[in-house]
């Protein structure tokens, strides 16, 4: 974190009243919203895109969501401004991924505030990593049965914070949750036809995606975020497990420089396809129609 964010942090943390920080847990007792602001909607924030639609699809008209990430920024290294953390500081919920995805939050350990933290992965067995160079991966919403239960999740805090419209969440979100039930089937039956099963993304971001369809992911960057510089050992490795599996998609991401993977489909007479992980959004994107976008591409990669 800068400087800068750092000494907000510092002076919201003295001129705000003592209170707690709330990290969700449904067992903890939550001050009722409908009691206290009965005419108001709920403010909550969300950390990046695809809570931001998860949030929007349960809350409709009853919250007014907004993104802290901006559309278009990569989520992995972003820091909040002065203005982030003084936004953050008037919304009642913050809903965020967890698993470390969003280190900044961290910094919240000495600011007193009455805000609510939804942490989306809360009960979500996730894929252990006690290596440095590869943590825990967080990347959990790009498998629609664990995007289930961070809805689930996103539900059950509004649920508890403004318990007098609980049957208009839970109706929300078991009709979002029928949509990703319906992508999830959507997925494993064409995906059940492909005869191949190894794929190259870009970066580690669909291991549990892997997991969930029975698939095998290399990628030409070995991490958890797309940052990393490949070595030309790294090329020559992927070159080679291209040829010897008969890959011939190679898949890139946006806002990533698309030459690395271009390189290596020119290496092995192939094409280069964009595998989204959906980090980065946009005023037009929809989750589900990108994951249905990812899965034509994976098609393309796996069936041919």
């Amino acid at each position: 974190m800068d400087n800068q964010s750092k000494t907000a942090i510092i002076a919201i943390a003295i001129v705000i009243p003592l209170s707690s920080l709330a990290v969700w847990n449904l067992d903890q007792p939550v001050m009722s919203y409908a009691s206290a602001n009965a005419n108001q909607k709920i403010v909550a924030i969300t950390s990046f895109y695809p809570l931001f639609e998860f949030t929007k699809e349960v809350g409709g008209n009853r919250v007014e969501v907004s993104l802290l990430i901006p559309f278009g920024i990569e989520p992995h290294d972003w820091e909040p401004t002065v203005k982030d953390l003084q936004k953050m500081q008037q919304a009642d919920l913050i809903v965020i991924n967890g698993i470390g995805f969003e280190n900044w939050v961290n910094d919240f350990d000495s600011i007193n505030t009455d805000v609510v933290i939804v942490d989306t992965s809360k009960d979500i067995t996730t894929n252990e990593n006690n290596l440095v160079s590869h943590p825990t991966d967080p990347h959990i919403w790009l498998n629609p049965v664990m995007a289930k239960k961070q809805v689930e999740n996103i539900a059950d805090a509004l649920m508890q914070i403004d318990p007098a419209n609980k049957e208009y969440y839970s109706t929300n979100a078991n009709a979002y949750i029928l949509r990703l039930d319906q992508l999830d089937e959507k997925i494993k039956q064409e995906l059940s036809q492909c005869k191949k099963k190894d794929f190259i993304s870009f970066h580690r971001a669909f291991t549990y995606f892997a997991d969930q369809y029975g698939l095998v992911q290399h990628s030409i960057i070995e991490s958890n975020e797309p940052h990393a510089e490949p070595t030309s050992k790294n090329l020559e490795n992927i070159i080679n497990l291209a040829k010897n599996l008969d890959i011939d998609v190679i898949f890139t991401e946006e806002a990533v420089d698309t030459r690395t993977s271009e390189v290596i489909a020119d290496e092995i007479g192939g094409t280069v396809l964009v595998l989204s992980p959906l980090e980065i959004g946009d005023k037009n994107t929809d989750y589900i129609e990108k994951m249905e976008q990812n899965l034509l591409h994976l098609k393309e990669g796996l069936c041919n």
